[in-house]
């Protein structure tokens, strides 16, 4: 009796979870086809709120979605790839107890996403937090109530105000959420804490943009910015780090904010992975046809982060590390990966049109564009949250019954002390 075919997918983000899931309902049921996930947690995480994690309004198990159970026709490889022989057509990955591994393929895709992007700043490695996972978003969380209880015990006002004072760097999507989330964060602890009556919760968005969410339409980047400021964010554009310390920031412009908290939200670079495949890159991204595939390997897809995709309609350039992007790349893998093993008419090339954005500004608050249309306040809090129910995997009903919970009751602040701030280093988080 023939083995049966194996595809192995590297890495269950966006576009991994998505090229499984496709993979596996496009396949007959009967197909001698084994599709084996290569992943290092054993959920998909739904990214986008974490914001809301960080900010105690969605409980952390909500943006986590089990492989297992959603998708059943996948074996799930729990573990950490470090290294690809396209050659010898194997992955080799280690378990979490440290034991290695190696997986022998007769289709690959490879989705292992990004990382944190960390810039030659003296400090920040030391001294900031990114923001790609639950753990982070729980340190975060716990790192931001710990503050102000601090603050509330001490009597030394230089220090409560250092303490009362947050840094986030990056206004991109990320950074502009954790921001905007922030002072109804922060004023929810604070109200418990007779000792902090009159004290001023200090947040500040530092980015060398000229504005907030550059990405997005200018009446868009306008309304958030004016969310930010009406809720006392310092937006400062045109600045950033220049240092960072035990005791704060030293910005680029000059001066000094005392601060123990700095949010490290600037961005992502593509995985180190990629590179150590030898194949070509382009900034860091492996360089694909427009049908996923890579040139001189047919039996290798890529998607997502990972993958330098060419925008088809923008020709020459590549499409945007977005996990919109990275959903659909993934779905049109597992398609042309079922194609390639005959149980389709052709690979096809990947050509989307952008559908538009949404970002959650925390209370009644958002910016979106769906299809192009700019809005912003309660509507756009409707299509957002509207949005998100439909993007995530699971737990709608769960996710939906926090928010509802959060407009309806005060929210819980309590350390859960789960993430100490050694267990999340900046230059090695992965997702």
């Amino acid at each position: 009796m023939a083995a049966a075919t194996r595809v192995v997918i590297v890495g269950g983000g966006f576009a991994g979870f998505q090229a499984a899931r496709s993979l596996s309902r496009t396949l007959p049921r009967d197909a001698p086809v084994e599709i084996v996930l290569v992943n290092r947690t054993d959920y998909f995480l739904y990214l986008p709120l974490l914001p809301e994690v960080a900010a105690a309004v969605v409980d952390p198990r909500r943006v986590t979605v089990s492989l297992s159970a959603a998708l059943p026709r996948v074996r799930l490889a729990q573990g950490d790839v470090d290294g690809i022989s396209l050659d010898d057509r194997k992955v080799s990955y280690t378990d979490p107890e440290g034991g290695s591994h190696e997986l022998a393929y007769d289709r690959l895709v490879l989705a292992s996403g990004s990382v944190n992007k960390l810039l030659p700043i003296p400090g920040v490695a030391e001294h900031a937090h990114g923001f790609r996972g639950v753990a982070e978003a729980l340190y975060l969380r716990d790192h931001v109530i710990r503050q102000v209880e601090l603050a509330a015990a001490t009597d030394d006002p230089e220090e409560r105000d250092a303490r009362c004072t947050f840094v986030v760097v990056g206004a991109g999507y990320t950074g502009t959420e954790v921001a905007a989330q922030g002072p109804l964060f922060t004023k929810a602890i604070a109200k418990r804490h007779r000792e902090l009556r009159g004290q001023r919760m200090r947040w500040i968005l530092l980015d060398v943009a000229p504005k907030v969410l550059p990405e997005l339409d200018p009446r868009l980047s306008r309304a958030a910015d004016k969310v930010l400021r009406n809720r006392g964010v310092e937006v400062r554009m045109g600045d950033s780090v220049g240092e960072a310390t035990k005791e704060g920031v030293h910005l680029k412009s000059g001066g000094f904010v005392a601060t123990r908290t700095l949010a490290w939200c600037v961005g992502v670079r593509p995985d180190p992975l990629t590179e150590g495949t030898g194949l070509e890159t382009k900034k860091g991204r492996l360089v694909v046809e427009p049908d996923l595939t890579v040139a001189g390997h047919p039996e290798v897809f890529c998607c997502g982060d990972a993958a330098a995709v060419p925008d088809l309609t923008r020709p020459g350039e590549v499409t945007a590390m977005t996990a919109q992007h990275a959903a659909r790349q993934g779905t049109l893998a597992g398609k042309n990966v079922a194609a390639s093993l005959g149980y389709g008419d052709r690979l096809r090339d990947y050509k989307h049109h952008d559908l538009g954005f949404v970002v959650d500004l925390g209370g009644t608050q958002a910016a979106a564009n769906p299809l192009h249309i700019p809005l912003s306040g309660i509507v756009a809090k409707v299509v957002t949250r509207g949005y998100h129910l439909l993007a995530m995997p699971g737990n709608r009903i769960r996710t939906a019954t926090d928010w509802v919970l959060d407009a309806l009751l005060p929210r819980q602040s309590v350390q859960l002390g789960l993430v100490r701030s050694n267990a999340v280093p900046l230059e090695t988080t992965r997702p």
